[in-house]
């Protein structure tokens, strides 16, 4: 039994448990760049972009492109349409994965899925986030109330309506209270521009 079986198999597993690796971590777990690219020529693996992999029927989590951002940037936060997609909040289909990061943060440049970054302040970075786990990786995703009140802070970015329809969506849904919503709102700074919204949409309600 040669080495490169091996290491096939050492491979397989550690995408089984991660649903997605860097080559850093397979190399961690004993398998080399030439078998993974060996794997990839026998289209036993597939390549998502540079260093990153995953098997080929692996099932797709309609998060996926959210998966494989957090992979390769592990400290940003999905925000703003990103994070509304991903709580059921809208009905758009981001083109990108929004994400958050730190005003100072060096900001990734990366293949394979599309990228728009925010910055943030880093208390605003480090308030509401959630982690959920996608594909087996863990992604930082902010809560509903956190990412409402993020879209009015950055409409001029996504559009009021984008904002709007979020907000209307996590009454609606009763996946936030309105004090909820205001309370973050306060906390970005944008209480003043998200209350008549929300009171009007409360009263109609």
């Amino acid at each position: 039994m040669s080495g490169s079986v091996t290491q096939r198999q050492i491979a397989r597993t550690v995408l089984i448990e991660r649903g997605i690796a860097r080559l850093a971590e397979l190399r961690n777990a004993g398998v080399t760049a030439a078998t993974m690219s060996r794997m990839e020529r026998d289209g036993e693996v597939l390549r998502l972009a540079r260093g990153l992999y995953q098997l080929p029927d692996a099932e797709l989590d309609t998060n996926h492109s959210l998966a494989e951002t957090a992979k390769r940037v592990p400290k940003a936060v999905v925000c703003l349409v990103s994070a509304l997609a991903f709580h059921g909040l809208t009905d758009q289909l981001p083109r990108h994965v929004w994400l958050a990061i730190g005003r100072k943060d060096w900001a990734p440049k990366l293949d394979g899925t599309p990228i728009r970054i925010v910055r943030f302040t880093d208390s605003l970075l480090n308030d509401g986030v959630e982690i959920h786990v996608v594909e087996g990786v863990p992604v930082k995703v902010f809560g509903v109330a956190k990412t409402i009140a993020d879209c009015f802070r950055h409409r001029s970015k996504i559009g009021l309506s984008v904002a709007i329809e979020g907000l209307q969506e996590a009454l609606r849904q009763r996946k936030a209270t309105p004090s909820d919503i205001v309370n973050q709102a306060e906390r970005g700074g944008v209480g003043t521009v998200i209350r008549p919204y929300l009171e009007a949409l409360t009263v109609n309600g």
